[in-house]
């Protein structure tokens, strides 16, 4: 019997995966899936559903604006929750206000500075010693662990052929091998995530791609309202790209460093998102290494829990869950390489997967399927709008 055959075969079905799947079926390409497990649970599942479209900066802001495009109609064909909700920070020092205030003059204008009176009517903060804040405009946010299975259902009413429990073993032009035999393919789009290094240790090994381990838990809280969108802090505004590299943020994480080094141990991003049920999502720390280790300490989860404590009208919570979220990490924002001829290998290399994954994918089957003089082809990059 020959070996099935697709234009496009994607291994991994995480959100890059599907992302990669989704720009190619939109295109008329038949498209053969492969996940060694029964569903996505990778980081598409263990995340906060934030999808932090204003706060990233070049290749990762072209990204990102794509994606939004591609979750907004991903939302309404396949049925999950989304909401255009923007993004607060919550501004609790002067420090954090200057670096909001000089972002609102990189030239963009999807920012808003908002006073402490308005921020506490969007979030059931404590007053003091709440400075200020600023809301995000362009941010959406998802419930993480409905939204991949909705989309992976989606894609097979579309077509797409997903071949769940078959673990792929190797790649090559025109072939990927399998744990249920070989598959034949037009082009090849690699999306396993921090796995590069067991499909390719080669371009993990030369890319310096490893693996960052993050501790997050789901908590229950009597607030007194809710979240009217994903909340950041001072914290967040250290890391993420459109504040990171700011002048004005270096003090900031100075004065964060000095006043909290056990903080700083664990790389903190103090960020919270509010489920549909009303449950808290609190993370995160971050931990890289190439396989990072399976012990969470306690004192990460205390952490969270006395943060959150702090910041909101709250005197105590209640854990529902935690777990370990794990992605790739690499010094660059994304992994993007060919390895071989019609094997394209992508990743988000930053933590930034579920807010520019679709845009990601989206970029590399448009590259991969674009002809070259001397590789023409007669697969059509246009998709449908």
């Amino acid at each position: 019997m020959s070996a099935p055959r697709a234009d496009v075969v994607v291994v991994g079905s995480g959100i890059v995966g599907l992302g990669a799947a989704y720009a190619a079926v939109r295109r008329g390409l038949s498209v053969i899936v492969v996940e060694r497990t029964d569903a996505p649970v990778g980081s598409t599942v263990r995340n906060f559903g934030h999808l932090c479209i204003g706060a990233q900066t070049g290749e990762a802001r072209e990204y990102a604006d794509l994606a939004r495009e591609h979750w907004l109609r991903l939302a309404a064909d396949a049925g999950f929750w989304l909401r255009e909700s923007g993004t607060l920070i919550a501004a609790r020092h002067d420090d954090e206000l200057a670096v909001l205030d000089a972002a609102t003059r990189d030239g963009r204008d999807d920012i808003r500075l908002l006073d402490a009176d308005e921020v506490l009517r969007r979030a059931p903060l404590r007053r003091e010693p709440l400075r200020g804040g600023a809301l995000i405009a362009p941010d959406l946010q998802v419930n993480p662990r409905e939204a991949a299975g909705a989309i992976v259902r989606h894609l097979a009413s579309l077509g797409v052929d997903f071949r769940f429990r078959t673990a792929v073993t190797g790649v090559a032009t025109g072939r990927v091998s399998t744990t249920r035999g070989s598959i034949e393919a037009g082009h090849i789009i690699v999306a396993v995530n921090h796995d590069i290094d067991q499909l390719m240790p080669e371009v993990a090994e030369q890319t310096g791609v490893v693996r960052c381990a993050l501790d997050m838990m789901r908590v229950v809280a009597d607030l007194p309202g809710r979240l009217d969108a994903p909340l950041l802090t001072g914290w967040s505004l250290a890391r993420y790209g459109r504040f990171a590299a700011l002048a004005e943020t270096d003090a900031l994480r100075r004065r964060l460093h000095a006043q909290r080094p056990d903080l700083a141990a664990l790389d903190l991003n103090q960020m919270y998102t509010q489920l549909p049920d009303g449950s808290l999502i609190l993370g995160d720390s971050h931990a890289r290494a190439v396989q990072p280790g399976p012990f969470q300490p306690e004192a990460a989860f205390d952490a969270f829990v006395d943060e959150a404590v702090a910041l909101f009208r709250a005197d105590g919570v209640r854990v529902l869950e935690r777990w370990q979220g794990v992605y790739a990490s690499g010094p660059r924002e994304f992994l993007r390489e060919t390895p071989v001829a019609g094997v394209t290998a992508i990743a988000a290399t930053t933590g930034i997967g579920m807010t520019c994954g679709l845009g990601l994918a989206e970029s590399a089957i448009v590259a991969a399927l674009t002809p070259t003089k001397t590789t023409p082809s007669t697969l059509s990059t246009e998709a449908p709008t």
